[in-house]
């Protein structure tokens, strides 16, 4: 997880996994629009499973 990936998905979540796949950022994307946190939350987790 670089910290280019730790910055956007400060600034815009669903924006940061959007290689992860299209579930991951539907997810991240529903969760942001719940509130911001929740959305940042997500995306850090996604981010730091391994592949």
């Amino acid at each position: 997880m670089s910290i280019f990936r730790v910055i956007l998905s400060l600034i815009f979540p669903p924006l940061a996994v959007i290689d992860r796949g299209c579930g991951s950022v539907l997810i991240v994307f529903l969760l942001t629009l719940c509130g911001w946190v929740p959305g940042v939350i997500a995306a850090l987790v996604i981010l730091n499973k391994n592949e």
